[in-house]
C-alpha cells in the first residue's frame, strides 16, 4: 500500500514561548533547536523576529541543519504596500527559509483585531505570500480562528484559505485558535477545505482547551490534512497545544496511521522521544508530568500484582505498545498493591537475584506493605527501597552509624539591625570505629544537616564529592501541626545519576535526616558496586 507524508511543524519556540512562566533566552532557543533538528522533525519555527531583541538576533543566522528553519510574523497592515511594511521587512530580511504569517480568518477579527474590510484581508494575504515567494523564501499561511469562522461565515473562511494558496503558499494551515472544537467538527471542516485547497497543502494547528488537541489534529489528518503542527510536551498558551510527545508515536506505532502514512522520525530517533521530553523539561526546570502517554515514567507502570504477573508472562496485555520503541521502559513498581512478581522485576532490574519461593522475598514484601501503611511511598523513592531491599536480602554495609544529630534554628537581628534566621546542625557519627562530631551551618535545618553529614565522612569521603541535593519534596500525610510527614529527597552525583529516598516522621527534620542518610548510603552502594 503506498503511503502519504505527514509533515511535522515545531512551534515550541513561537507558540509554546506563550506558555505562562516560559521565557526563553537566545542560548534556550539555539539548544532547543538542536534538539528538534537532531530528532528529525520537518519544520522548526524559532519565533517573530523584529517582535522582541531575543527573536531578531536568534534570526540572524541559520539556526537548523536538516529541518526548514521558520519565521513567524503578521502579514502586510492593510493601507500601507509590502515593499513598505517594517514587519514584513524584518520577515523578509531574517536568516529563515520559509515564513509561516498569520492571517486573520474569522470576519469577527476582521473588523474587530485589524480595523479593515473582508477585501482588504484577503490582499494583505495575498500580496504578503507573493512577498515571501519573491524573496525565494517557502510561504505558509496560518489562518487563525479558522474554524470559529467557518462556523461563522464559511464562504469567507474559505475565501481566505483560497487566496493564500493561490498567491503561492506552501501551506495553508487551518487553526483552532481558540480551541474549542471538537474533533468531528474538525473533520468535517477540513474535509470541505480540502475540496478548494489540495489536502496536501492543509495544516492543523490545533490548541488544547477541552484536551483534545491531539484527537482533533488526528481527525484533521483522517479528514485531508498532512501537516500537523504541535509542540515538545504540549506547551502553549493557556491550555497548551497539540502535544508532539503524543502524535509523532501514535503516527508511527498505531497501524491504523502506521498503515497509511509515513512521518520523517526514523525509528532509531523514535527512541529518544522520552529523552527529549525530559530533556526539554529538564532545560525548562520543571518536573516531568509522570503520567504524560508513551514518555512519562508512568506510562508503561504498574502497581497492581495481577496486572504484574500477566506483563511478565505477555507484556500484550497491558501494554498498548513496546516502552522501548518510545524510549521508555517498563516499571513493576512496588507497593502496598505489589505481588511478588512486581518485586521480582525491581529486585532483577537492581541486580538483586532472589528465588521467588525465598522466604526472605515474602518478609520484604511483608516489610514494604507495613511501611506503606505509615506513608512511606517506595514507588516514587526506588533507592529508598533498594536498600531496603538489600538489608532485607543480603546486606548493607555499614558505612557509617549516626550516634545523635541536633538542629537549632535562630532568629535575631544582626548587627546592622537586620532580622537573620541562622541554622546550625550537629551530627556524632561513628565512621570504621572513629567517632567524629560535624558542625555546620545552612539555608534552613535540613541544608545545615546535609552539610554536616557530609563534611566529614572519612575513608568515604571521596565517595561522595560530586553529590548533591537537587530536589525536596514535602507531603503532610494528616491533618494538623502534629501531623505525620513525608519527605522525598531527589539527589544527584557527578556522573548524571539521579535518585529519590523517602523518609516519614511526626518530626519534619527527622524525615528529612532518614531520606538524606539513605541518599547518602545510596551513593555509597553504588560506589562500592562500580569498582
Amino acid at each position: 500500500m503506498t503511503t502519504e507524508r505527514i509533515t511535522l511543524f515545531d512551534t515550541t519556540l513561537r507558540d509554546g514561548a506563550q506558555t505562562p512562566g516560559v521565557d526563553f533566552s537566545i542560548e534556550d532557543k539555539i539548544a532547543i533547536t538542536g534538539m528538534l533538528d537532531e530528532f528529525g522533525l520537518d519544520y522548526i519555527e524559532g519565533g517573530y523576529p523584529g517582535a522582541n531583541p531575543t527573536d531578531t538576533a536568534f534570526f540572524d543566522e541559520r539556526r537548523t541543519t536538516e529541518a526548514i528553519f521558520t519565521a513567524f510574523g503578521m502579514t502586510k497592515r492593510a493601507g500601507v504596500s509590502a515593499s513598505n511594511d517594517p514587519g514584513l521587512a524584518a520577515l523578509l530580511a531574517s536568516q529563515a527559509s520559509a515564513i509561516c504569517y498569520v492571517a486573520k480568518a474569522w470576519d469577527l477579527h476582521v473588523k474587530v483585531a485589524l480595523g479593515c474590510t473582508n477585501e482588504e484581508n484577503l490582499e494583505g494575504i495575498a500580496a504578503s505570500v507573493a512577498a515571501a515567494v519573491q524573496a525565494g523564501k517557502e510561504a505558509l499561511v496560518d489562518c487563525e480562528h479558522f474554524f470559529d469562522g467557518y462556523k461563522a461565515n464559511p464562504a469567507y473562511a474559505l475565501d481566505c484559505a483560497r487566496t493564500a494558496y493561490e498567491a503561492g503558499a506552501r501551506w495553508v494551515v487551518l487553526c483552532d485558535t481558540n480551541g474549542g472544537s471538537q474533533p468531528d467538527e474538525v473533520a468535517q471542516i477540513v474535509k470541505a477545505v480540502c475540496q478548494t485547497v489540495p489536502g496536501d497543502h492543509v495544516g492543523i494547528h490545533a490548541h488544547n482547551d477541552t484536551d483534545q488537541a491531539v484527537a482533533n489534529s488526528l481527525a484533521a489528518i483522517d479528514a485531508g490534512a498532512r501537516q500537523v503542527q504541535g509542540t515538545i510536551n504540549g506547551i502553549g498558551e493557556r491550555c497548551g497545544n497539540a502535544n508532539l510527545m503524543s502524535l509523532i508515536p501514535t503516527l508511527a506505532l498505531k497501524p491504523y496511521y502506521a498503515d497509511r502514512f509515513e512521518i520523517g522520525i526514523s525509528a532509531e530517533k523514535l527512541a529518544s522521544i522520552s529523552a527529549l521530553s525530559h530533556r526539554f523539561d529538564e532545560l525548562l526546570n520543571r518536573a516531568p508530568y509522570s503520567q504524560a502517554p508513551y514518555v512519562g515514567s508512568s506510562a508503561f507502570a504498574t502497581k497492581a500484582g495481577i496486572h504484574a504477573s500477566a506483563l511478565i508472562k505477555d507484556p500484550s496485555t497491558y501494554e498498548h505498545v513496546e516502552p522501548e520503541k518510545v524510549g521508555n521502559r517498563r516499571n513493576l513498581m512496588v507497593s502496598d498493591q505489589g505481588g511478588k512478581s512486581n518485586f521480582l522485576d525491581q529486585l532483577s532490574r537492581r541486580g538483586i537475584v532472589v528465588a521467588k519461593s525465598d522466604p526472605r522475598l515474602d518478609t520484604l514484601i511483608a516489610v514494604v506493605k507495613e511501611r506503606e501503611a505509615e506513608g512511606y511511598a517506595y514507588e516514587a523513592a526506588e533507592a529508598s527501597f533498594e536498600l531496603l531491599a538489600r538489608r532485607t536480602l543480603g546486606s548493607v554495609p555499614d558505612f557509617f552509624n549516626i550516634e545523635s544529630y541536633r538542629a537549632s534554628v535562630e532568629r535575631r537581628f544582626n548587627a546592622i539591625g537586620d532580622i537573620v534566621t541562622v541554622s546550625e546542625a550537629v551530627v556524632k557519627l561513628e565512621i570504621g570505629g572513629e567517632r567524629v562530631l560535624s558542625v555546620a551551618e545552612g539555608n534552613g535545618p535540613v541544608n545545615a544537616l546535609d552539610r554536616a553529614l557530609r563534611k566529614d565522612l572519612g575513608k568515604y569521603q571521596k565517595e561522595i564529592d560530586g553529590l548533591d541535593l537537587v530536589d525536596y519534596k514535602v507531603r503532610i500525610l494528616n491533618g494538623g501541626t502534629e501531623a505525620i510527614t513525608r519527605v522525598l529527597i531527589e539527589s544527584a552525583d557527578d556522573s548524571g545519576e539521579r535518585w529519590w529516598t523517602v523518609g516519614v516522621s511526626d518530626n519534619i527534620i527527622d524525615a528529612s535526616f532518614q531520606a538524606l542518610i539513605d541518599s547518602l548510603n545510596f551513593k555509597l552502594v553504588k560506589s562500592v558496586s562500580e569498582r
